[in-house]
């Protein structure tokens, strides 16, 4: 009894992933296709072809809560059970018997729905809607072109999306470097209070999680007249916090030092040439405006408001 106890747990634990799934599957498919080229009331009427269960313990339960998960989302007059399409196909001929159990054509479907739907409509779109180890896999066809309108694996936490995001991003990635295309961002930043600091950096984005923010700044004030290097590291975790630093050249400063040497070497030490100047960002919500603060090693402090690829002003791109 114990024994039988413990067997049953797996294909409990099976069970809720399963209906996971299915649950996740009665949010996202009216979302993914009325957001498509296709909506949910062009799909009817729907011929079931599959709901194949992946487990002996689930082969009962499955194809009627896969039936009563597609009856929610399409409404239970949209969908055809097509039972001969879940069957094997036995073909008798003269001296020849043959027993097939490979997918049928669309073709095949479209005599099936044919021989069975009587006087209602032909049907519009073929699903299948099978248990996977993970959840459910989808598959809906449209049964007039051979179009697949969706294909799509679903688990309870929609893991597997989540994954198929970072997969298709990374190589979307690869593909812009091997063009050579940069990511370039401009970026402006206006600290007014206490103390003034406005500049502008040109950077670009690299790195293999694209974290990295490189490029020149130029400053109007602290320092003044300043064109210098940046680097910036995104913390994504933390709200795509930016940390950085810059370090910056006064260019009036430099000219002045120069020309007050008398032809010697300018020494630059304490006068205001080099400035670094660290800063954080923190971007408002999903807009293009951010927070930022700065400390200079001239002493200033300041804390204002950055643009981020904005538009807004005529100066900006």
């Amino acid at each position: 009894m114990v024994g039988s106890l413990l067997a049953a747990l797996p294909a409990l634990a099976q069970r809720e992933a399963t209906r996971g799934a299915l649950s996740r599957l009665e949010e996202a498919l009216p979302r993914r296709l009325n957001d498509g080229a296709t909506s949910l009331q062009a799909l009817a009427p729907a011929l079931v072809v599959s709901t194949l269960p992946a487990f002996e313990q689930t082969r009962a339960w499955y194809p009627a809560a896969a039936l009563a998960s597609l009856s929610r989302v399409l409404g239970p007059g949209a969908l055809r059970a097509c039972e001969a399409c879940m069957a094997q196909r036995l073909l008798v001929e003269d001296g020849r018997l043959e027993q097939v159990a490979s997918s049928l054509s669309l073709a095949e479907l479209g005599r099936l729905d044919e021989l069975t739907r009587g006087a209602s409509a032909p049907a519009v779109s073929a699903i299948w809607l099978d248990e996977t180890r993970e959840g459910v896999a989808l598959r809906i066809v449209d049964l007039r072109t051979g179009r697949v309108l969706l294909a799509d694996n679903l688990d309870s936490r929609l893991e597997q999306q989540a994954a198929s995001r970072e997969r298709v991003t990374q190589a979307q990635e690869y593909e812009r470097r091997s063009r050579g295309d940069a990511l370039v961002h401009l970026f402006d930043d206006f600290g007014l209070l206490p103390q003034q600091h406005i500049s502008f950096d040109f950077l670009e984005q690299w790195g293999p999680d694209n974290c990295n923010l490189s490029g020149f700044s130029l400053s109007l004030i602290d320092p003044l007249l300043g064109l210098g290097a940046s680097y910036f590291r995104v913390i994504p975790p933390a709200f795509n916090l930016m940390v950085g630093a810059k370090l910056l050249v006064s260019l009036p400063n430099a000219l002045v030092s120069v020309f007050a040497q008398n032809g010697l070497p300018p020494q630059f030490a304490g006068d205001g040439t080099f400035n670094g100047v660290f800063m954080v960002r923190v971007p408002l919500f999903k807009t293009n405006y951010g927070l930022m603060a700065s400390v200079s090693t001239n002493g200033r402090v300041t804390v204002g408001l950055s643009l981020l690829n904005s538009s807004l002003l005529g100066l900006l791109p």
